[in-house]
């Protein structure tokens, strides 16, 4: 069962790489997945619009396990943070079909992942927390109001970085230690 359920989100995935958001329909995710209709509404009863949800949120979590990854072994709170980053804002920048929808299709894709950022901020900041509490905390700081201001920080920066380069490391350390964590934690090691 969750095999096909896994089949049609990568298919309509595909449809979506096609066509866009709003021209892939549950007949297209079907025939790509090689199943009925009657097939993805048991999936997906909600239709259409359910299902392009569960593709905007099959694709959040794949980003975020590979993140994940990317950090694992990461002995300091600035070192998570400098890897995420470094990896977050080019797998952003590759991802060929976030950049066509967000290219063609903005006004649909950024609703999509309103609802998604307030789960994607509660999974930065519950990540952060224990790398914040072993770093330590500035005077006056609670722990998850900093988490939460950390976790709305990188994303803010992920998609729009100013003038920082998150391609350079160099750069990346920088905006970490002066903008990230300054205020938030005792003086950054």
């Amino acid at each position: 069962m969750e095999g096909t359920r896994q089949r049609i989100l990568e298919a309509t995935y595909t449809c979506v790489a096609r066509w866009g958001l709003t021209k892939t329909t549950v007949e297209d995710a079907a025939r790509e997945a090689g199943v009925s209709r009657a097939t993805v509404y048991r999936y997906f009863p909600g239709g259409r619009d359910e299902l392009v949800d569960a593709v905007v949120s099959w694709q959040h979590l794949q980003f975020f396990a590979r993140l994940y990854e990317e950090v694992q072994g990461s002995t300091s709170l600035e070192e998570v943070l400098e890897r995420g980053l470094l990896f977050a804002r080019q797998a952003v920048l590759e991802h060929e079909v976030l950049q066509k929808v967000l290219q063609t299709e903005p006004n649909v894709l950024l609703p999509k992942l309103s609802v998604e950022s307030k789960r994607t901020v509660g999974l930065i900041s519950g990540f952060l927390v224990p790398y914040l509490h072993q770093h330590g905390l500035a005077p006056g700081v609670d722990i998850h109001d900093a988490a939460d201001f950390v976790a709305r920080m990188i994303l803010s920066y992920i998609s729009s970085p100013g003038h920082w380069d998150l391609g350079d490391p160099e750069q990346v350390a920088l905006l970490v230690r002066t903008e990230l964590l300054a205020g938030v934690v005792t003086a950054p090691g």
